[in-house]
């Protein structure tokens, strides 16, 4: 529709001006003067600017009411993905059965509930660009003011147009007693259509100030209006990015805590107090002095034992044991060390990993050696 209106002030203007450049070739100047006056022009010049000004900015504010309208949509979608992932992290926090720990179990948690506030926070965001950006200016692009000062602006234009084309019946009616010396009835129109014009022309002023008053009105009202409105637009998003980061940074350190505590955290008892195996020289007696039985190793017969719980060797004199191996232990110290045989290996072990066996399956002593 809007083109429709361009296209056709378009043909006006055109038709006018070709009226103009007819009556100049044959002597018509009437016309020419009947918009010479200074202030008329630049009222219409201001007019024409001002309509060019609104559009533009009447386009601007429906572009904006636009993109705001896209991202709430997909912001509500992302908000709804959000949520589904707080659920599931929530749902793993609470059923989770790992016999090794609860740390995950926690984490799942502290992150299904940042996670939940920052979906609140967003929802707040699209609800903040509905109500304060694009319901706004919405309202301004099709509210009453603008269109009632644009059909001001065309009716303004319409009578100009008819003014003109007064002026052109007004040159012609002087043309034809210039050239017939003219009658009573051709001077009594000629007054009539002159009459005519200036009424045209006293009401075209008085209508091109009232809509440059309604045009000028509205084009401040659109800059105001619309930069508020996106002064708000960035406000509220600040306002979500800054809360959403102290949401994180929370959440961060929560995370960051937890796992600093698990890698921080002691070994275990029996590998911090378990005192190292005897040496090649206490094994040996290889002293300076001539060490006792109980300061070395207690002597005793060889005997099976079955491992109770695996063992990793740390060093070549240890021996490495997995739970339910038989060993052939045969030398017991005093400082919880046992040394004997399993599957053609020697070495060293904690004597509380094993337990002696009276009997002993067959083929589980073939498997010692």
């Amino acid at each position: 529709m809007e083109a429709i209106r361009k296209q056709a002030s378009k043909l006006r203007e055109q038709v006018a001006r070709q009226q103009q450049a007819v009556l100049k070739q044959f002597g018509g100047g009437y016309a020419d003067s009947v918009f010479a006056d200074e202030g008329e022009a630049q009222q219409h010049t201001k007019l024409e600017k001002l309509y060019i000004s609104t559009r533009a900015a009447k386009h601007f504010q429906r572009d904006i009411v636009r993109g705001v309208e896209g991202y709430i949509v997909t912001g509500s979608k992302q908000v709804e993905i959000g949520n589904k992932l707080c659920e599931d992290g929530k749902k793993y926090g609470v059923e989770n059965t790992c016999t090794s720990g609860s740390t995950l179990s926690r984490a799942a948690l502290s992150f299904a509930k940042a996670r939940s506030l920052i979906e609140k926070e967003r929802g707040n965001l699209l609800k903040a660009f509905g109500t304060q950006v694009a319901e706004p200016l919405r309202a301004m692009v099709m509210g009453a003011p603008l269109e009632d000062a644009r059909h001001l602006a065309q009716r303004y234009d319409r009578m100009r147009q008819e003014a003109e084309a007064q002026a052109i019946e007004v040159s012609k009616r002087q043309m034809k007693i210039r050239e017939t010396s003219g009658n009573g009835d051709m001077i009594s129109r000629l007054e009539a259509a002159e009459s005519k014009l200036q009424e045209l022309k006293s009401n075209m002023g008085t209508l091109g100030k009232e809509a440059v008053a309604a045009m000028t009105a509205v084009e401040g009202q659109q800059q105001r209006l619309t930069l508020q409105r996106l002064i708000a637009l960035v406000e509220s998003e600040r306002s979500y990015h800054q809360r959403v980061l102290q949401i994180l940074d929370q959440l961060e350190r929560e995370m960051v805590s937890e796992r600093q505590r698990i890698e921080g955290a002691p070994p275990p008892v029996i590998e911090s107090s378990m005192p190292p195996p005897p040496s090649y020289e206490e094994v040996n007696g290889i002293f300076m002095r001539t060490p006792t039985v109980a300061e070395l190793v207690e002597t005793v017969e060889h005997f099976l034992a079955e491992a109770i719980q695996s063992y990793r060797a740390e060093s070549e004199t240890e021996l490495n044991l997995s739970s339910g191996d038989y060993i052939v232990v045969r030398k017991v110290s005093n400082n919880g060390w046992a040394e004997g045989e399993c599957r053609g290996k020697a070495g060293w072990f904690p004597y509380e990993f094993i337990e002696k066996r009276e009997r002993v399956l067959a083929s589980k002593v073939a498997q010692v050696f």
